[in-house]
């Protein structure tokens, strides 16, 4: 392990990991840059990433305090107008606890250490309900994102090493819900509850990918030539140098692969 340059996996990179192992291998291990877009078009596509990355600051920078007049203002496109005016509704809909808004959890997984951010973990009468903001431009299917890494890092992360938002005692499993929220489909949020045999299962899994991904010695490329089209890696592979159309892209590629939200990306709003 000390050959590793990595000390620590999130969902992302088990994601990574999980889908194409040389994808794991050459942004994490390589740490080789993005040589390829993603898709096309491509200005399209970055500025959808970079509208979400904002709105996620907007809100997270709602849930500790700044007004909403004030936020409002900066909702400044379209999309972002739509999205902040869609979460307000949602927001007053809930009956939320404690807020922890952008909580971050980490735990022992084998050599590693597992790292979870959340978009926000509310409390209320011992049971606690993460809540993830996605502004995907189609609704994924519940089976998709029931079998997500994110989905089953962040409830089993919960679970692991979030007594301390729980007056120091654990959450029970049964006591854990994740709800994704869907910024362009506010009244069709997934919710997806715990148990403990799906923990047991889920942490199990964990240690599981944790240990190869450690110790693997080859790293194959996926055998699913659709996911290659939309990966910034596939040149180092010979998989094609044209990105996938956005537009045909299955609302499950866009999901995860495009839009997702790299927190450590996102800048700071001057209010």
């Amino acid at each position: 392990m000390s050959a590793n340059p990595i000390s620590h996996l999130s969902q992302s990179s088990l994601q990574d990991y999980v889908d194409c192992s040389l994808r794991f291998k050459l942004r994490y291990l390589d740490r080789l840059s993005y040589p390829a877009l993603e898709s096309e078009p491509a200005l399209e596509n970055e500025k959808h990433q970079q509208e979400g990355e904002y709105f996620h600051r907007l809100v997270q920078q709602h849930l500790i305090g700044i007004s909403s007049e004030q936020i409002a203002v900066l909702a400044n496109t379209a999309n972002l107008q739509r999205w902040w005016s869609n979460w307000q509704d949602f927001r007053n809909s809930q009956n939320l606890g404690t807020i922890y808004p952008e909580a971050t959890l980490s735990a022992p997984l084998g050599n590693y250490r597992l790292l979870a951010k959340y978009d926000l973990i509310s409390v209320k009468d011992g049971e606690a309900t993460i809540y993830d903001w996605k502004t995907y431009r189609k609704r994924p299917r519940n089976e998709w994102l029931s079998a997500r890494m994110q989905t089953r890092v962040y409830r089993a992360m919960l679970v692991k090493a979030g007594a301390h938002l729980n007056n120091g005692q654990p959450f029970e499993p049964k006591q854990v819900e994740m709800v994704y929220w869907f910024a362009d489909f506010p009244d069709e949020p997934a919710q997806f509850g715990y148990t403990s045999a799906q923990y047991t299962r889920d942490w199990d899994s964990l240690l599981k990918l944790a240990e190869e991904a450690g110790s693997a010695s080859s790293f194959p490329q996926t055998d699913d030539h659709q996911k290659c089209a939309y990966c910034t890696y596939r040149s180092y592979c010979e998989r094609g140098v044209h990105a996938g159309d956005l537009n045909e892209a299955e609302a499950e590629m866009q999901a995860e692969e495009l839009f997702d939200v790299n927190f450590e990306q996102i800048g700071e709003i001057a209010f």
